[in-house]
């Protein structure tokens, strides 16, 4: 497979090293907005081939012998928005979408019943504004922010950042941190009134680190 890390095609699936594992290639999938780990599966040639085709996970189950898609009867589906190879050719990172819980225990992930930890917060903060569109104003704060438009958003950014700074400048950390959490909500908001993806801004600052190297910043 050599070491490029391109998303998968249906022309790569031969590369892939499925004689190393007696047929199948460990397949980890990840929640392609907030990069958490929802599962582990295994996939044969076919179920890899499957996957790319149809745009939804497919595995292949040691226990009973077959391909099963994900969600066949669950409803949970994985809609699959890129599948890459390791370095070795041996094992599969699959990026998708989930319509519902990823563990048949009813959770978000097979590893606990945890949300997105870390940085995902900010991509699931991000859902929950957008599922916040169209609602009754009276319903939510986030509600009555995107009725009123960009504007009210943008002014309580700007007073949010007030607030920000000077907590900075004199007050202690948890107010601080209180302040920043308000602040990355309101911009979240922000950008959502203008649907304007996080992933957007994300793109712009890897293309700055890509410009400016390690040092740059």
């Amino acid at each position: 497979m050599g070491r490029s890390r391109q998303a998968l095609t249906l022309a790569d699936v031969h590369g892939v090293d499925f004689a190393k594992g007696g047929g199948l290639v460990a397949a980890v999938v990840q929640d392609a907005a907030t990069l958490q780990v929802l599962m582990l599966a295994w996939m044969d040639q076919a179920a890899l081939a499957e996957t790319l085709q149809s745009g939804e996970a497919t595995f292949f189950s040691r226990s009973r012998g077959e391909r099963w898609r994900k969600g066949e009867t669950s409803g949970n589906r994985l809609k699959v928005r890129r599948v890459f190879a390791d370095c070795d050719g041996d094992a599969l990172l699959v990026l998708a979408e989930p319509m519902g819980p990823a563990c048949h225990e009813g959770t978000t992930s097979c590893f606990g019943s945890a949300d997105a930890p870390g940085l995902g917060r900010l991509a699931r903060l991000e859902q929950t504004i957008a599922s916040r569109v169209g609602a009754d104003p009276e319903s939510s704060w986030t509600a009555r922010l995107l009725a009123a438009g960009p504007k009210r958003a943008a002014q309580k950014v700007g007073e949010e950042g007030v607030e920000t700074a000077l907590a900075g400048a004199t007050g202690d950390d948890a107010e601080l941190g209180e302040e920043a959490a308000d602040l990355l909500y309101h911009l979240l908001v922000l950008l959502r009134s203008r649907a304007l993806p996080l992933a957007d801004v994300l793109a712009v600052l890897e293309r700055r680190a890509e410009r400016q190297g390690p040092r740059g910043l």
